[in-house]
This record gives C-alpha cells, sequence and structure tokens, in this order.
C-alpha cells in the first residue's frame, strides 16, 4: 500500500496535458457531476460527512476516473472541500459567514442584471415574468419547497437573460448552485416566501416600463431581504467560516484512497 493518499492531479487541474485521447467520456462525467450536485444540494451528502471516491463510484455504479473528474469540477466551485492527510472529500458547510458574502455577491449581479434589462425594456417580457410568478406563488401556495426553489431560480435567470450580457450570467452560473443549496437547506416555511414572490412583480414592472434606476434599487433590496431570511434561519451556532477551497493555486490536490 501507498503510503500516501494522494494523487498528482497537476496536469487535470492545470489544463497543461496535450490533447489526445480523453479518460472518461464525457456524457458519464456530466452524468456523474449532475448526481454528486444533486445530492449536495438536496442534503444526501451533507457536511460533516467524509466520501471516498470508491464508495461514491460504487453508489453510482460507475468507475473512478467519472468521479475523479466530477470532483474536481466540484472543489472549483466551491462545494466540497479535501484535506491533507485524510482520505475522501468532505462537502463544504454552509455558514453565516459565507451565506453572507453570497448574498452580498449577488446581490451587487442582480442589481446590475435588473438594471441592463430595463434599459432595453420589452413589452412581451411582462407576459412571460408573469407567468414565472405565478408559477412560484403557486408552489408557495402548495408548500413544495423544491419547486418554489426551482420557480426562483427561474426567474432571476429570467431577468439575466433579459440583461442579454453574456459574461454577466456566466458570472452568476456558480453562486445559482449555492443559492439553490442555501435555499433548499435552510428555507422550510414556504408560507413566509410569499412576499418574495410581490418583490419580483415589482423589480419586473420597474424592468417593463424601463426605469432602470427603480429596477436596479427593487433587485437590490430584494437580495438583501433574501439574505436576511436566510441568515435568520441558519442555525445561531453556525460553525466558524471555512475556506470554499475554489484552489488559489492550481496545485492543489483531491484526496484519494491509495490504488
Amino acid at each position: 500500500m501507498s503510503s500516501s493518499p494522494f494523487i498528482d492531479l497537476r496536469a487535470q487541474d492545470t489544463g497543461a496535458s496535450s490533447l489526445g485521447a480523453l479518460p472518461a467520456i464525457p456524457a458519464l462525467v456530466d452524468q456523474t457531476y449532475r448526481a454528486l450536485l444533486d445530492a449536495i444540494v438536496s442534503g444526501e451528502l451533507r457536511p460533516g460527512e467524509r466520501h471516498t471516491q470508491e464508495g461514491l463510484a460504487q453508489r453510482l455504479g460507475v468507475s473512478r476516473q467519472p468521479i475523479l473528474q466530477a470532483l474536481l469540477l466540484l472543489r472549483r466551485q466551491g462545494l466540497i472541500k479535501d484535506e491533507p492527510g485524510r482520505y475522501g472529500i468532505e462537502v463544504n458547510p454552509l455558514t453565516r459567514h459565507f451565506v453572507g458574502q453570497l448574498y452580498a455577491v449577488r446581490g451587487a449581479l442582480d442589481a446590475l442584471a435588473a438594471r441592463s434589462a430595463a434599459q432595453r425594456p420589452h413589452a412581451a417580457l411582462l407576459t412571460e415574468g408573469r407567468q414565472l410568478i405565478a408559477a412560484g406563488r403557486a408552489a408557495a401556495q402548495r408548500g413544495e419547497m423544491g419547486p418554489l426553489v426551482d420557480a426562483d431560480i427561474a426567474f432571476h435567470r429570467f431577468i439575466y437573460a433579459a440583461a442579454d450580457n453574456a459574461l454577466l450570467t456566466e458570472t452568476a452560473e456558480v453562486h445559482w448552485l449555492h443559492t439553490r443549496r442555501t435555499m433548499a437547506t435552510y428555507l422550510r416555511a414556504v408560507d413566509t416566501l410569499q412576499a418574495i414572490w410581490t418583490e419580483h412583480e415589482s423589480i419586473l414592472d420597474a424592468i417593463v416600463i424601463g426605469d432602470a434606476q427603480a429596477a436596479e434599487r427593487l433587485a437590490r433590496e430584494h437580495c438583501e431581504h433574501s439574505a436576511d431570511m436566510l441568515l435568520d434561519a441558519l442555525p445561531a451556532t453556525s460553525m466558524p467560516p471555512t475556506p470554499t477551497n475554489t484552489p488559489a493555486d492550481p496545485l492543489n490536490e483531491i484526496t484519494q484512497e491509495p490504488i
């Protein structure tokens, strides 16, 4: 048995390897990534639990190679962490510190998206926007958390699409993963979420009439309100801030049990 639990991922992590035969079928890697992501968001894979590549591979019925590729992506997105000297990975905890940072960034991006969308208004946005709001209100009325979270994300993505700024949308994409996970984990009293859809409607109306200043302000205030709700739902004894492990140093390694 090897004395070290690590494998060197420098080539894969930095993109330094030359083009050639891929180690796993891309579609399988994507399916593996989606399955692990859904398990993290749903809470099936929880912080505080350690998971080995071998164990995850057995659960998903795949080899360790697509697991490894999927874990590299999840680590870059800040959803998992690995610790030197320990086998496997752990889901990053949701802390008050992290949620506060997440919604500070979301507030800035959402405000810019709403302002940009209002600077190029068109009446067709009203119909689609109201359909999304109606879906969210219906989910809240039925007490269905999953569809409600999906509807909330869909509405905000709709605003980003209306802004017609591909770079802005791409920048925000990773934050939707954390937002979805945070909402699904801590927002259980869906009856308190009806006010969110009233705020969404106000943002939509400002965009449709082309009031960029109001759209920007309302989007920022909405994000601040959402952050307050989530922080109130977080345990008072939240764990201290944990680095998201999005590696600044591309030589960081994912742990793996010895071969």
